[in-house]
């Protein structure tokens, strides 16, 4: 008997033991299958699936959206965070695609121009706007003609020949002169609308300009629909609507040079730093950036700086500064150029312009920007960065140092927004070149920003 039970527990225990065993064993087995299936969802490769936010609307869909970058050298020796809004990565390589842009969609949307008709859009531009213009209006389907001064640098120019568009180099003028290069543009706009492009002949004695609602804005027509006192935009005539037009954008005048700005540039950034800025800097040409990104951050706070970043020769600092719009280079004799007396391209101005006027109450204060400064940047840039920019990205970040030293913001970690205009690929024959920047007396010292970022500036900034 007692054999029976020691045996009857044996069996129990092995039949116990294999139970556990074989338990085990499928559970280790769960476990390894369910990681196994982990895994395969995870290195799955999701198809490839065109999303309609992710597929853009041709050239024109890749205007705007550019990133902010960090300026890595400038910030970290200074204690602050300096950013960049990277324009240079528009697909016209500058911040000018968003005015070409929104000065032709108004234009359109106001019925003054039609696409695919042989039409043609006029610009007097120092060079950017023009290849901004130049791009969109293929991508449109539109004619460019850019008219521009003859001591740009050449690399503008043939982008701009490159791109398709007919290019007229001008003896740089007065504004008051019929022959200044904006002038000459708006004229040209006037003419295309007197000639019958079918036989090339012009037809004399008739008003061939279209009522835009703009002083500035120039359209004229081939039409033979037109009246004396100017022609009115009308949906329902047909040979209006098909025959070409000229028109004349005028950047400088334009509001839609403000609206880029102040609609798209301003709540970009906004929304990029979760409105943490406590200052943005910028150069001024036409003044639409500054103007349309400076009062969008005024709208949304009083606390944020706007600071004009104006390079030697140009009168907006003294305007800024003083109320007049002078310069001492201004005086006869003394320039080197026929145009605003600097080096640095695509900012400075001496007369003002529509959108000038709409920045001037936003604008807190404004730097002085020698050209020896802009080059030293453009160079330390690349050196310290490995960033390739143009002559007025280079002026404005010179603005952002002095800024800081100005405020006392070192060791702050305040934020300082500003704009990167356009790359350096633009610049090789001056700005690049050791050779032109000799003949102009122009020094090329690194040491002046090296000296400039220091975290504690000696003197007045």
């Amino acid at each position: 008997m007692f054999s029976d039970i020691t045996r009857q527990v044996s069996c129990g225990v092995l039949i116990g033991f294999t139970l556990c065993i074989s338990v085990t064993s499928l559970a280790h087995y769960l476990v390894e299958r369910r990681r196994q299936g982990k895994l395969e969802k995870q290195t799955t490769l999701r198809p490839i699936e065109l999303r309609s936010d992710e597929v853009l609307c041709g050239v024109t869909g890749l205007i705007g959206n550019t990133p902010l970058v960090r300026i890595n050298s400038l910030s970290d020796a200074l204690g602050v965070e300096i950013l960049g809004k990277a324009e240079f990565l528009n697909p016209g390589g500058s911040v000018k695609d968003r005015v070409a842009l929104r000065m032709i969609e108004d234009a359109e949307r106001q019925g003054l121009l039609h696409p695919h008709t042989g039409s043609r859009i006029f610009e007097g531009t120092v060079g950017s706007t023009g290849i901004s213009i130049a791009t969109i209006a293929k991508a449109r389907g539109y004619e460019a003609t850019i008219i521009m001064p003859d001591d740009v640098a050449e690399e503008k120019v043939k982008a701009l020949r490159s791109l398709g568009a007919e290019v007229q180099c001008v003896r740089p003028a007065s504004i008051v002169d019929k022959k200044q290069y904006v002038n000459m543009a708006r004229q040209a706009a006037v003419r295309f609308g007197e000639q019958d492009i079918s036989n090339g002949s012009d037809v004399v004695g008739i008003s061939h300009e279209m009522i835009t609602g703009s002083p500035s804005v120039v359209v004229s027509t081939t039409s033979s629909h037109v009246r004396p006192e100017g022609t009115e935009v009308d949906p329902q005539d047909t040979e209006l609507l098909s025959k070409p037009r000229g028109f004349f954008a005028d950047q400088f005048e334009n509001k839609s040079n403000f609206v880029a700005h102040y609609e798209g540039t301003g709540p970009e950034i906004w929304r990029q730093t979760n409105g943490k800025l406590d200052a943005f800097v910028s150069g001024a040409g036409t003044g639409g950036t500054i103007a349309g990104t400076g009062c969008y951050f005024k709208s949304m706070g009083d606390g944020i700086r706007v600071v004009l970043a104006d390079p030697e020769g140009s009168g907006l600092y003294n305007k800024v500064k003083f109320g007049v719009m002078y310069d001492r280079r201004e005086a006869e004799g003394t320039k080197r150029r026929h145009q605003v007396d600097t080096i640095v391209e695509g900012i400075g101005i001496n007369r003002m312009t529509n959108n000038i006027e709409l920045a001037l109450p936003i604008i807190d204060d404004a730097f002085r920007i020698t050209d020896a400064e802009a080059v030293a940047m453009s160079r330390y840039l690349v050196q310290h960065d490995g960033l390739f920019l143009g002559s007025s990205s280079a002026c404005n970040l010179v603005a952002c140092v002095k800024l800081v030293h100005q405020m006392e913001w070192q060791e702050s970690r305040k934020t300082i927004v500003t704009v990167l205009c356009d790359s350096g690929n633009r610049h090789y024959s001056k700005v690049r070149n050791d050779e032109y920047l000799g003949r102009a007396g122009i020094p090329i010292d690194p040491a002046i920003i090296e000296n400039l970022a220091k975290k504690s500036m000696p003197g007045p900034p």
